[in-house]
């Protein structure tokens, strides 16, 4: 067998549908969880400085903050692992369904592992579509304070009284009823999307959406892959049970 053949057997066996999920998922991730984190930061600066000046106020909102943004830690260590176990177990399914070593055979410890996989794969996708809605929750609420600064500052606005159109952020749940002063009016408004911790939160709770549905559909290709290869071993090792004798 010449050089050439060689690597043609060699690439035939690259798990080409696990790798590309792989490399979408950690591309994913890193957006979501990078992204995020810093969003998450540039959140609970605007909320203290223009929507909750009383420390006490928000005080249990910056504790929920700072756990997110452990779990974000966590998460992100938990998917470059998997990813990585996904990825081998990508090759050695692939390897094992095209043959590629005469001697290669497929056991029942194995068969197991490929179907804990695609069950924790499952489980993990159907995570994910709820960490999808979850982050556009922020990307609603800007939009929404965006929208109305742009509206306010349009050459076509008629307002009668401009500081009549203010942004509660009491009534999304985001800080106490009492919380001081809880809302943003007319120019004071204007201002705080004119700011940097605004512009950069809102672009940032962008790219973090995006991340997390390119990890849905990083988790949608492995479900595919990891449900044909477990489907093909196991059609394969009933053949070699009929073929024994």
């Amino acid at each position: 067998m010449g050089c050439f053949e060689c690597c043609i057997k060699c690439l035939g066996g690259v798990p080409y549908a696990s790798l590309v999920a792989t490399i979408l998922c950690f591309s994913g991730v890193a957006l979501f969880c990078g992204c995020g984190h810093v969003a998450l930061t540039g959140t609970v600066t605007i909320l203290e400085n223009h929507f909750s000046k009383v420390t006490s106020d928000n005080a249990m909102l910056t504790d929920i903050i700072q756990l997110m943004q452990y779990i974000i830690y966590g998460i992100a260590s938990f998917f470059f692992l998997y990813g990585i176990i996904l990825l081998a177990e990508g090759f050695y399914t692939t390897s094992a369904v095209k043959e590629l070593h005469s001697e290669f055979k497929t056991t029942i410890c194995g068969r197991c592992i490929s179907g804990m996989f695609v069950f924790l794969t499952y489980i993990l996708g159907v995570a994910w579509l709820g960490v999808f809605g979850f982050s556009a929750v922020p990307v609603f609420l800007f939009y929404n304070m965006w929208s109305t600064c742009a509206a306010m500052k349009s050459p076509m606005a008629n307002f009668t009284n401009i500081d009549s159109i203010c942004v509660d952020a009491r009534q999304y749940g985001i800080i106490p009823w009492n919380a001081t002063p809880g809302k943003a009016c007319g120019s004071t408004l204007g201002d705080i999307c004119n700011t940097n911790e605004f512009y950069l939160s809102y672009h940032l709770y962008i790219v973090a959406c995006a991340g997390a549905g390119a990890t849905v559909i990083a988790l949608l290709i492995y479900m595919m892959a990891t449900t044909y290869n477990f489907a093909v071993l196991k059609f394969k090792s009933r053949e070699d049970c009929c073929t024994k004798f």
